[in-house]
């Protein structure tokens, strides 16, 4: 009982010495972590985290719209390997959306239409569209417009356009696994305009595409500031209504007394409203009769910045598979909304966990397999 109560005693000494070190060094952020992670079961962020943060309500209007169903709706199964991948890799929802009508829709697990779970760096492509209604808005000038104009402590060279395309020369560290890194400390920290505040431009802005998650934050950081509007609030007013959104959507915040969205995720919606964003691009960024989104700005958008970097534009992945123009929405953990603007084509999937893709490679190999098994599906009702 002795040697126990000594183990015991030196275990509390060592936990309590790691403690002080963590606050020292500001790491008191990793307490926040475990707690949203590891507590429940998990050991990294989730798609069903958003309860454990703040939130700020993204409000959807009076007038909701439900999408069509296709006259084909649900008149095929998923192929046999769709439904294997769905399951091993633990699908949430996977919609087919053509000509702007339903055309296979089906949810897993304990999900359903209305269910909530995390966007994840799918808000990256949301935060460039709320960029797009603030260049509309007359709010920001162009994409050429310098972001010392709303933050002095960055050089002139930078200009906002390059941080919706990746290519600011910031020094951030995109590293997902290290939890003394820049973006667990922006996940789990209750300051993140503090963090990123503190960053220097290291290499030369507009020059070579880099996917950082600090752009999308001092890109957020921006709008913020040239709207006067936190971005739930402009997002509601500029998007969310105005699409018809069916149900309101939450915006996970550093903290509540900071109040800052994490701008590069964290948007808990449904599978059918994430869609209407492919919906919106893919109509040159109108909705239902309103121009919501300038042309130019869309096309841009989804057109290689950079002739060494074809796969992505601004704020959307793109890739040419099987010949055709794809833009896409993605997140770390499989969620994807995929657009194939010549077919009138729309795939959305969200889920827990995703192929993951090599070094080389710039699209994960279940984006590929998730266009594939929808043309299997559209071909055999074709055949048919």
């Amino acid at each position: 009982m002795t040697r126990f109560l000594k183990i015991l005693g030196s275990v509390i000494l060592v936990l309590s010495i790691a403690i002080v070190i963590l606050i020292i060094f500001d790491f008191g952020y990793i307490f926040r972590g475990i707690q949203a992670t590891y507590f429940q079961g998990h050991n990294t962020a989730f798609i069903d985290d958003y309860p454990h943060f703040e939130n700020r309500l993204i409000e959807a209007g009076t007038e909701p719209d439900k999408w069509p169903e296709h006259s084909n709706y649900n008149s095929v199964e998923s192929t046999q390997d769709l439904a294997q991948l769905n399951e091993e890799l633990e699908t949430a929802a996977f919609l087919i959306i053509k000509n702007d009508s339903i055309w296979f829709e089906k949810y897993y697990q304990e999900y359903g239409p209305d269910s909530k779970t995390n966007s994840f760096s799918m808000a990256k492509s949301i935060v460039s569209a709320l960029l797009g209604s603030a260049i509309k808005d007359g709010y920001i000038k162009s994409l050429e417009q310098p972001v010392s104009d709303f933050f002095p402590q960055f050089e002139s060279d930078l200009k906002v356009g390059d941080l919706a395309s990746m290519s600011s020369g910031l020094n951030w560290n995109e590293n997902y696994y290290n939890p003394f890194g820049m973006t667990a400390r922006a996940y789990f920290d209750e300051n993140i305009r503090e963090l990123v505040l503190r960053l220097k431009v290291t290499g030369t802005p507009g020059e070579r595409f880099k996917y950082l998650s600090g752009n999308t934050i001092l890109l957020g950081m921006v709008i913020e500031k040239a709207t006067g509007e936190n971005l739930s609030d402009y997002l509601s007013q500029n998007l969310w209504k105005p699409m018809n959104m069916q149900h309101d959507a939450l915006w996970q915040l550093d903290s509540k007394e900071s109040g800052m969205e994490k701008a590069y995720c964290c948007i808990a919606s449904n599978a059918r409203d994430f869609a209407r964003f492919g919906k919106l691009y893919k109509n040159n960024g109108q909705w239902n009769g309103k121009q919501l989104l300038s042309p130019e700005f869309v096309k841009q958008s989804t057109q290689p910045r950079f002739k060494d970097s074809p796969q992505y534009g601004y704020g959307f992945w793109l890739s040419d598979y099987k010949d055709k123009d794809i833009f896409y929405m993605r997140g770390i953990h499989g969620q994807y909304v995929i657009v194939i603007p010549e077919d009138d084509l729309i795939i959305v999937r969200l889920g827990e966990n995703l192929i993951k893709k090599d070094k080389d490679e710039e699209h994960a190999p279940d984006f590929y397999k998730y266009i594939d098994e929808t043309y299997k599906m559209l071909n055999d009702v074709a055949n048919n």
